[in-house]
């Protein structure tokens, strides 16, 4: 609804403003003149998550940051992401990040886990995979900037995602009619990547503000209905535990997918899920060349469930 979007957009702009104090849902919501009940079902309606995991997740991206492009002392960014001490910085630091903050810094690799959320004012109203499969579409050249637009909304999936790397992928993959995209007017909803010989899907990304519509359900159907030659489609997400997972586990199993073997992916342990095809089903689809692929991890929040707890 516009006016939920409206709150919602309200609570996002204070806690971007705010990133460096104290935030709960109690906070804010006395700050905004909201009930936190009705803020909480909102925010967490619309963008997938508590605000309370919201805020975490913004401050350690920006705490990240302040590692690898500044020299302040790793406690003066502990206490200017909002933690008491150091060493509770660190164990919430390496939970997320997989390793501490001082090895971070050395590595120099910097990568987001929560960038700002960016909402759609004027989302359809489309409802089921059905609806909008049929709007999907191979991804040109031209759609690769709102494409990007809609990677950085779901960065927490992707660890250590290299821009550089993935936008050549991404060309080569539209090339190869290997990228679909999914549009609600000028905003990218849904976007996914796929080989359709090894029935991979290497990228799959829903605008957090659509998780509840069943666009990676329609995506997953086109892929094993129309685009995949294999016998099954397999995607990699987070391990179970790893709370660096907003949701991609649920929402893969909702999908359909069963468990497989474990791997380790750019240094990140993942795991394998598979989605059988049925036996009745063939390919049409022209078989090209395989070409490199990006790193198989689905990204998707699902709702977090539950009240905040200071």
């Amino acid at each position: 609804m516009p006016g939920n979007i409206k709150n919602v957009t309200a609570a996002i702009d204070y806690i971007e403003s705010h990133l460096h104090e104290k935030l709960d849902l109690d906070t804010i919501a006395e700050a905004l003149h909201y009930s936190k009940y009705h803020l909480h079902r909102m925010f967490t309606g619309t963008v997938g998550l508590t605000i309370q995991t919201y805020a975490q997740r913004r401050r350690l991206t920006e705490a990240a940051k302040l590692l690898v492009f500044s020299d302040k002392p790793i406690l003066e960014i502990a206490l200017t992401a909002g933690y008491e001490s150091q060493q509770s910085f660190t164990d919430s630091f390496r939970a997320l990040y997989k390793k501490a903050p001082n090895q971070y810094r050395e590595e120099e690799d910097f990568y987001p886990l929560q960038l700002r959320c960016v909402l759609n004012e004027n989302p359809a109203n489309l409802e089921g995979e059905a609806c909008w499969r049929q709007k999907i579409a191979y991804a040109t050249e031209a759609d690769i900037p709102k494409w990007m637009e809609l990677v950085y909304l779901v960065i927490d999936g992707f660890p250590h995602l290299d821009e550089g790397q993935y936008l050549g992928q991404l060309r080569e993959y539209i090339r190869n009619r290997r990228a679909l995209i999914l549009k609600d007017a000028d905003t990218a909803v849904g976007i996914m990547a796929f080989n359709e010989m090894t029935g991979s899907i290497d990228f799959l990304g829903v605008h957090p503000q659509y998780q509840k519509k069943g666009i990676a359900k329609a995506f997953c159907e086109k892929a094993l209905h129309e685009l995949v030659c294999s016998e099954a489609v397999t995607v990699t997400t987070f391990r179970e535990g790893d709370k660096a997972d907003t949701g991609q586990r649920k929402t893969i199993k909702s999908l359909g997918f069963a468990e497989a073997e474990l791997l380790v992916e750019f240094g990140y342990p993942t795991q394998k899920f598979i989605l059988q095809k049925p036996k009745s089903g063939f390919c049409n689809h022209v078989i090209q060349k395989p070409k490199s692929g990006f790193r198989s991890q689905v990204l998707r929040k699902e709702e977090t469930e539950g009240m905040e707890h200071e």
